[in-house]
């Protein structure tokens, strides 16, 4: 095995209880334990950034999901990027950088076999979270394949500011949409997705009903919908919704922290006339397109055809409050932080 000089404290994020509504501080426990040891097959990597998403609330409840809920007692998982301090695995050195889902902790054994190789001079570690990363391909698979993107479509997205909603919004643009529009939480945001990201026009939904603002800014209606919110977002795009316009559901933040159940859009039946669909879509499920991703993507973004945006905590004892921001839409961007 080779290795640097190992530290002799690793500090981690435990979840200690469920949260019930929004999560509160007592509800997790940042822990010190003892570096972990790489067995054979296995690279401990010194984190450098991790990641926190939305779709982590939905792991701290115990209802049965797509995913499996973070178990209490242990150190919480997610998104992460570092480098090799020592491996036991064929293949990889000590001094590389690799991508790997233990984040919430400063250091991380990893199998060799379920992390990737990540280039830092191609392109900035941290964007393998995020326009890179399992962020971008989110954007990059549920446009082009759930929803079925074509050159032409006008395009509708909530939280447009955010990690995803970003990037779909700039993938639509260079793909040829007649008509990009993106919701969000602050006037800065709706001027950051118009002057820097390039939408045609964007609206704060905390300034009147959504679907009034949405039949203002598409007065000649949506062909495809990017959905994040959920709630009175996804009401107002059936409203505007085209013949045989298409819903991709990415995420649902609006009901993420609801203790009742939420009721759906009133407007369904309209489907029936615009012959429209829902389709919900997780990531995991289009690895398949990683490689096209990373070479489309990745050359806007060295051409400086795709901006990103990035919201960058300090330190492991700031992951809790970057987790919280993202609930509350703090972030423009990727919310990451750095170790």
């Amino acid at each position: 095995m080779t290795e640097t000089q190992l530290p002799a404290v690793n500090r981690e994020w435990h979840l200690v209880s469920r949260p019930v509504g929004w999560p509160k501080p007592e509800d997790f426990a940042l822990v010190e334990a003892e570096v972990p040891q790489p067995g054979e097959g296995q690279v401990l990597v010194r984190n450098a950034y991790v990641s926190v998403d939305p779709y982590m609330r939905g792991r701290m409840s115990a209802a049965k999901s797509y995913v499996a809920p973070f178990e209490l007692g242990k150190v919480m998982q997610g998104g992460a990027v570092g480098e090799v301090i020592a491996s036991n695995a064929e293949g990889i050195e000590v001094g590389d950088h690799l991508l790997h889902f233990f984040g919430w902790r400063e250091y991380a054994v990893v199998d060799a076999k379920q992390a990737v190789k990540v280039d830092p001079q191609a392109a900035p570690l941290s964007t393998y979270l995020g326009a890179l990363g399992m962020t971008g391909l989110t954007a990059y698979a549920g446009l082009l394949r759930t929803a079925a993107f074509k050159e032409g479509d006008s395009v509708f997205v909530s939280g447009a500011a955010g990690a995803v909603g970003s990037q779909v919004g700039q993938i639509a643009r260079l793909k040829g949409a007649s008509r990009v529009i993106g919701s969000a939480g602050s006037d800065e945001k709706v001027k950051l997705l118009v002057e820097e990201y390039g939408f045609d026009a964007a609206f704060n939904y905390k300034n009147g009903p959504v679907g009034e603002q949405l039949r203002a800014a598409a007065p000649d209606g949506v062909d495809v919908y990017f959905d994040n919110v959920g709630g009175d977002h996804l009401e107002a795009a059936i409203g505007s919704l085209n013949r045989d316009g298409r819903i991709a559901v990415c995420g649902m933040i609006s009901v993420y922290n609801s203790t009742e159940p939420v009721p759906g859009p009133k407007n369904l039946a309209r489907l029936i006339q615009t012959r429209g669909r829902i389709q919900g879509f997780l990531v995991g499920d289009h690895y398949d397109l990683q490689a096209q991703f990373v070479q489309e993507v990745g050359a806007w973004v060295r051409s400086g055809e795709l901006k990103y945006s990035e919201t960058v905590l300090e330190g492991i004892e700031n992951n809790l409050e970057a987790f919280f921001g993202v609930l509350r839409g703090d972030n423009v961007g990727k919310m990451i932080v750095k170790l």
